[in-house]
């Protein structure tokens, strides 16, 4: 059946619709699709119109692909698209009446046969990254807590902006898609969107040069979650920061959902307007710290389920002790293991997750003063300090001495004569006293889960 395409331009274009719909989500189609018109239909060009430049150029960068399958599908394999957009003069907001079409350039689509076109969701959010495998500790504990109730009402608690803070690599960046993933899972309607600081001032950079700086700023208020990373990097941008403090007012005040990070606190940054750090102190600024020895040992313990490995405890505690810095860190040595082992067909032992470990973190010479380890050896074995230095050959006394001066050469400087000083014994006795050490350290696990255990209450 041929159609007069001009008479059933609006039914052809409907059907447009229908498979954008059926195609893309509910946001996204309503984000770029939902207010684009048909104009003209003659000698296979399409015009199509816009209200803005902006979604034009985002349409064309993302869009492109599957607009062209289903304008092929549509009207024809030698269709051809031009557009013609709203022109409102310098204000977001202009009635109709005032309005004047201006065309854009021509876009010519490439003969593209229809295929199934999978979901998708402009949001830029990393799906990997969610609540489940957000592994809990004291040092994320509150961030955590907070971030899972702005996942279900967000805009709408008093965490409004949520501002996440800490070091690289300790999970701030996780924690932020996590939210937005969680959001989307329970609001699919929900826009979402995720962008990098860098992203954003080039963004504003863009539309500054082509003069669309309202359309940015209408973009940019149209959404529900607006995340952004490492926001340290608006520092001394004054027309980035400028659009940011329009967009987070216009957000704020409409109980839109803002989500900031950055390396250090709203205190703490430097080249930002006072305006913009008021605004950051509104909702919670919660720190994330460095990953405690508890908290790097459950998240090796959940990789290593997760990727189905076995190691011993002894590896386990050894990659905790050491590796301290970031998760980031902690997933590279795991990560390292298993290619060094798969590709050489090893297992992973000790002598290769100490090559693994030296060749990936600067391994930072651990000390101690001596006090705090006969300190910590004591209260952990429920003895006194005198027991430690008493001329006793008791079973509880040996072994704990024996403990105290074995942690003293791990992790100080101590001669075996200052080690000897410290719990009254000889330079003689102190080295026979670490050979066996030593010894049973080899081959007996519960002497050394009590010496681990000790060396996380040092701090290790």
């Amino acid at each position: 059946m041929q159609y007069n395409m001009q008479e059933n331009l609006n039914i052809l274009w409907t059907e447009c619709q229908q498979i954008l719909k059926d195609n893309l989500s509910q946001s996204a189609y309503q984000t770029w699709f939902a207010s684009i018109e048909p104009i003209q239909w003659e000698n296979n060009m399409l015009v199509l119109q816009a209200r803005s430049q902006f979604i034009v150029d985002y349409i064309e960068d993302n869009y492109l692909d599957i607009l062209s399958r289903v304008l092929r599908k549509v009207f024809g394999a030698q269709v051809q698209l031009e557009y013609r957009i709203l022109m409102a003069g310098s204000s977001i907001d202009i009635p109709s009446d005032s309005m004047k079409l201006s065309a854009a350039p021509k876009v010519t689509i490439a003969p593209q046969s229809i295929v199934e076109i999978d979901n998708e969701w402009d949001s830029h959010l990393n799906p990997l990254y969610t609540f489940d495998n957000f592994i809990k500790g004291e040092p994320n504990k509150l961030a955590r807590a907070v971030a899972v109730e702005i996942a279900k009402s967000p805009g709408k608690t008093i965490f409004n902006p949520l501002f996440l803070y800490g070091g690289s690599g300790v999970g701030k960046t996780h924690l932020a898609y996590a939210i937005g993933n969680e959001v989307c899972r329970l609001n699919p309607a929900a826009r979402v969107l995720y962008v990098a600081a860098n992203t954003f001032k080039l963004q504003f950079q863009d539309a500054v040069n082509h003069n669309r700086v309202p359309d940015f700023l209408m973009f940019y208020q149209s959404i529900d979650v607006l995340i952004v990373d490492d926001i340290q990097y608006f520092a001394d941008l004054r027309g980035t920061q400028d659009s940011f403090f329009q967009i987070f007012n216009h957000l704020q005040q409409s109980h839109k959902q803002l989500i900031l990070t950055s390396d250090r606190s709203p205190l703490e940054l430097r080249g930002v307007q006072d305006r913009l750090l008021s605004r950051f102190k509104w909702g919670l600024a919660a720190e994330i710290t460095r990953p405690d020895y508890q908290l790097r040992h459950d998240i090796l313990m959940y990789r290593i389920r997760k990727d189905g490995v076995k190691l011993s405890d002894e590896i386990i505690n050894y990659i905790a002790t050491h590796v301290t810095d970031n998760v980031r860190d902690l997933e590279g040595v795991l990560a390292s293991l298993l290619a060094y082992s798969t590709l050489t067909d090893n297992p992973i032992d000790m002598d290769l997750t100490q090559t693994v470990v030296g060749r990936l973190v600067a391994l930072k010479p651990q000390t101690f003063d001596t006090k705090d380890i006969i300190t910590t050896v004591c209260q952990h074995m429920n003895v006194t300090e005198k027991v430690i230095t008493a001329r006793t050959r008791q079973r509880e006394a040996v072994r704990a001495r024996n403990i105290v001066m074995y942690l003293i050469k791990k992790y100080t400087d101590s001669s075996l004569a200052q080690i000897g000083a410290c719990v009254h014994r000889d330079h003689a006795t102190v080295a026979h006293s670490l050979n066996t050490m030593d010894d049973l350290m080899s081959y007996d696990a519960v002497l050394r889960q009590e010496v681990a255990a000790i060396e996380r209450a040092l701090g290790r």
